[in-house]
């Protein structure tokens, strides 16, 4: 986080002052080849700060660049009043100014993955502000070159008359749209989904969906994906074939969401997830995605769906643990189907003399009561499994590094587990070699124990069979495990680390719970037939999709806020 926000500053620093110091060096100097490699420069700094910040405001930057070009360019041309390069200094001045409206209006169409439609207009639009710095580069060329007024009007004109087709193409879309819809609706029409996928999240939680899409393709049915951040684009339509539509306004939604579906599934408590529950002919089935004790995981908002799909009988007693009165038969039980792969060890994993330890710190949260992060008390956890021999697989959370603190915690564990692999050998993983290069299931095949905040991963770790020891980071003391009933399975770190020696001495060798993690794992995870677990939540699913479902009551007394585009 901290070196996102230094690299947007020293770009914003950088291309406003080379701006600014381009045109003072060609207006108040005679060094006017020097001025324009310094606008060259603003513009190489203009487009690394388009990198960085996608929505950054270039107008001001773009008209000194672009002064400070032209007025070079008469000093090159040293030949008085030029109506050429006077009609380009206009063309220019116009381009500079519509970059933003042409830009903005294009993210508000629809745009898609997967679909067999090309829609070029939204995709140009978004790349005019490249093609602006292109051309402002190729003027400072010509004007170095000192070629003809003309040469460089041309150049202008030809860019002038394609923002001038994508304006046309955008003014069309909006005061005269397609009496059919436009060409993402037909195709959607023509695909025929029954359900969907809808998606919004802050940037980085496209975990979320992914877990999902491998069981919603194996139910069978056509569906698409809708997602209302860009960013994910395109990282969710490569992660299946099933068409992705991102959709910036609820105009947008209206084109998307053709007749033929039946149902749409959601993956978090999202705000935006409003815009989609007002389309009340659908049923409505809340996913998440993750089970675990956290606050979050029995959010009163979840009473707006027409189901609730939960993992096993304990989700549902976690919501009356709440407060939260929700009618029994919103819930139906699915197990959770990411956890099929997961090897089921019923032996004994106590005593080896290098035990593999999966330890998953999770974030901060958004909010104090959400925070149980180990991090600040983690490298003493660290310490002694390395003193026991251990082989440590870390896998931080993907938000991890939003917060600074974390961020150093996680680099100094990093750093203790390189250097004990440089001087043993053992082959500790963390990074993306833990986070992108495995998964998770594989980490859990791979380890014999787990070490946890308080999140899924426990959940899904409890299938496994294997041990697991739960930080407590609250003030909960002797009350921890009535708030958070999975760690009565598990073996219990004290936030002061007193008991770390004698948790980690369970935890490895004497095991002295695990008949009651059995009898919990029936009660979270449900018990269901390893060989056909994931067949639960198929079968769940698809009852909602069938087309003599009974349609979902309204949601009468049901509190949402206000849709907004």
């Amino acid at each position: 986080m901290r070196g996102d926000l230094v690299r947007k500053l020293l770009a914003r620093v950088l291309t406003t002052g080379l701006a600014v110091l381009a045109f003072l060096v060609v207006a108040l100097t005679g060094a006017t080849g020097w001025g324009l490699a310094v606008a060259v420069t603003a513009l190489a700094a203009a487009t690394w700060e388009r990198r960085v910040r996608p929505t950054a405001d270039g107008l001001a930057e773009s008209v000194l660049v672009a002064a400070g070009i032209l007025v070079g360019y008469a000093r090159r041309l040293d030949a008085g009043f030029d109506p050429a390069l006077a009609a380009t200094a206009l063309v220019l001045l116009g381009l500079v100014l519509l970059v933003g409206p042409l830009r903005d209006a294009g993210a508000l169409e629809i745009r898609a993955a997967n679909l067999p439609v090309r829609s070029w207009t939204p995709l140009v639009a978004a790349r005019l502000g490249d093609a602006l710095l292109v051309l402002l580069a190729l003027v400072a060329l010509a004007a170095g070159l000192a070629l003809p007024a003309w040469v460089a009007l041309v150049a202008a004109l030809l860019v002038g008359a394609g923002w001038g087709a994508v304006g046309l193409d955008l003014a069309r879309r909006r005061f005269r749209p397609s009496p059919g819809g436009g060409p993402v609706g037909r195709a959607l029409r023509r695909h025929q989904p029954e359900f969907l996928l809808y998606f919004s999240a802050p940037p980085g939680s496209e975990y979320q969906v992914t877990m999902w899409l491998p069981y919603l393709e194996r139910i069978g049915r056509p569906f698409l994906v809708l997602l209302r951040e860009p960013e994910f684009l395109p990282t969710v339509a490569a992660a299946t074939r099933a068409p992705v539509v991102f959709c910036p306004t609820l105009k947008t939604m209206d084109e998307a969401l053709v007749p033929s579906l039946r149902a749409a599934f959601y993956v978090n408590h999202g705000a935006k997830n409003s815009h989609c529950i007002r389309f009340s002919q659908l049923t409505h089935v809340q996913l998440h995605h993750g089970d675990s004790d956290k606050a979050p995981s029995a959010n009163p908002v979840s009473a707006i769906f027409d189901r609730i799909f939960v993992a096993g009988p304990a989700a549902i007693e976690r919501y009356a643990r709440a407060g939260v009165e929700i009618p029994a038969e919103k819930f139906v039980v699915v197990g959770r189907p990411q956890v099929e792969a997961i090897e089921v060890r019923r032996e004994p994993v106590t005593g080896l003399a290098h035990p593999t330890v999966l330890y998953t710190p999770t974030w901060t949260g958004h909010h104090a009561d959400a925070d149980y992060c180990s991090l600040p008390v983690a490298e003493t956890v660290i310490r002694r499994l390395l003193d026991r021999g251990a082989t440590v697989i870390l896998r931080a959370h993907p938000y991890t590094t939003q917060n600074p603190a974390s961020a150093r915690q996680l680099a100094r564990l990093t750093e203790l587990l390189s250097a004990d692999r440089a001087r043993t050998g053992r082959s500790h993983l963390w990074g993306a070699a833990a986070g992108r290069e495995l998964t998770l299931t594989e980490c859990v095949n791979r380890a014999d124990a787990l070490v946890s905040d308080v999140s899924g991963v426990i959940s899904d770790w409890l299938y496994s069979g294997k041990p697991y020891a739960v930080t407590d980071m609250g003030v909960d003391g002797e009350h921890f495990v009535e708030r958070f009933p999975l760690a009565g399975s598990g073996y219990v770190l004290r936030r002061d680390m007193s008991n770390v020696d004698e948790v980690l001495t369970e935890l490895l060798d004497t095991d002295p719970k695990v008949a009651a993690r059995w009898a919990t794992r029936s009660r979270y995870l449900g018990d269901f037939p390893a060989g056909s677990y994931a067949e639960v939540f198929l079968d769940a699913a698809r009852r909602e999709l069938a087309p003599d479902r009974t349609a979902p009551a309204p949601r009468a007394g049901a509190s949402l806020p206000s849709p907004a585009a």
